[in-house]
């Protein structure tokens, strides 16, 4: 009996929970439960989906600055590479004007010139860290040409100062220490055309002192035997003023233009004898006398250095010799003192014409891109 009654317990427990569950009410509910969950993960797996899509954006995104960073910095570079054309342009240019022993000798010019690598970096940080270093090397070349330019005029004005000559250089008095500039200063072509100008008061200064009469007027080495000023008179034995310097030499040594000018006379002329008379400019002439043989022409230009006869005893003269005047405005002035400065001037002197004006040259680059106007001497 008991265990009749414990199976009819558990089959009416099994046929009640068999009812439940296929009772409609009961089984809307399971279903309602079992579609929240779906629709909960359906929501999340959205959720991921959107997720992935932002970072994939993202990385395009920043896929597309380095692009542009590295397109920016490689036309940076392409300017950079311009700019030290420029640069080599100018050192160029200081060659021929004769400046070579201060820019050649100084390492920024060359290194600046000859660093630019052949290829870009394909680092961006590598690249940006080798156009700043571009950067910095061209302006430290630029900034040591000006130096040189600069000093060298100077040098130049203010010899010729100290015998009458005046050099406008039209420079203001200020200087310093280069240091790099803050923020983002002037251009680095601004920079280059200050050079330019530079250079173009250098040659100024140097075509002044070509025409200054400063060289030696006789070939060779040579004393001399009678100074400027008062002495005694060769022929009279008594004070008498004279108006030059005599230069030991024997008869046919070559006589030489102290500077360039134009030949004003040629000719005999008194107790001067054979004599060459040459116009430089400014008031400033020049007189070679007691030659043997005239080898100008009244109107003929001529160069510092270049003969213009030969040392002889013409005229009132008690041997061979050349006397040599420098004459300004008519009156007669210490030789001495010119022949002076050409000895402080030599190396000036010595160096070759540039074969074309700074003020009329055309074959600097054009502007570099993107790097401002270049100003063309």
């Amino acid at each position: 009996m008991l265990f009749c009654v414990v199976g009819l317990l558990l089959a009416s427990n099994v046929t009640t929970g068999i009812a439940l569950y296929f009772a409609p009410e009961i089984n809307s509910l399971f279903r309602e439960d079992n579609g929240t969950l779906v629709t909960a993960y359906e929501q999340r797996i959205t959720q991921l989906r959107l997720e992935v899509d932002r970072l994939h954006s993202r990385q395009y995104a920043q896929m597309g600055d380095m692009n542009l960073q590295m397109h920016d910095l490689v036309n940076q570079q392409e300017v950079l590479f311009e700019q030290h054309e420029y640069v080599r342009a100018l050192t160029e240019m200081a060659r021929e004007l004769g400046i070579t022993q201060h820019a050649e000798t100084d390492p920024l010019v060359t290194s600046s010139i000859s660093s630019a690598p052949a290829t870009p970096p394909t680092d961006t940080a590598q690249l940006a860290a080798s156009l700043l270093a571009m950067q910095e090397e061209t302006r430290m070349a630029l900034v040591s040409l000006s130096d040189a330019a600069t000093l060298s005029a100077n040098e130049i004005a203010a010899e010729l100062d100290t015998i009458g000559i005046a050099a406008p250089l039209e420079s203001s008095g200020i200087g310093g220490p280069f240091l790099p500039a803050r923020g983002s200063g002037i251009s680095i072509v601004e920079e280059a055309n200050a050079v330019a100008d530079a250079l173009g008061r250098y040659q100024t200064a140097r075509q002044i002192l070509l025409t200054a009469p400063v060289r030696s007027p006789i070939a060779g080495a040579s004393s001399v035997s009678s100074n400027f000023g008062n002495r005694m008179d060769p022929f009279l034995k008594r004070t008498a003023f004279h108006s030059g310097m005599d230069f030991r030499a024997t008869t046919g040594t070559a006589v030489l233009s102290a500077a360039h000018g134009v030949v004003t006379f040629a000719g005999t002329n008194g107790g001067y004898g054979k004599m060459v008379e040459i116009d430089h400019g400014g008031g400033l002439i020049t007189r070679y006398a007691h030659l043997s043989q005239i080898l100008v022409g009244k109107g003929q230009k001529v160069t510092g250095g270049e003969r213009v006869g030969l040392s002889g005893s013409t005229g009132r003269s008690t041997g061979p010799h050349l006397h040599f005047e420098v004459r300004r405005n008519g009156a007669a002035i210490e030789p001495a003192h010119f022949l002076s400065a050409g000895r402080a001037l030599s190396r000036y002197l010595q160096q070759p014409e540039a074969r074309q004006s700074m003020r009329s040259r055309r074959r600097l680059p054009s502007r570099p891109r993107h790097a401002g106007r270049a100003r063309l001497p």
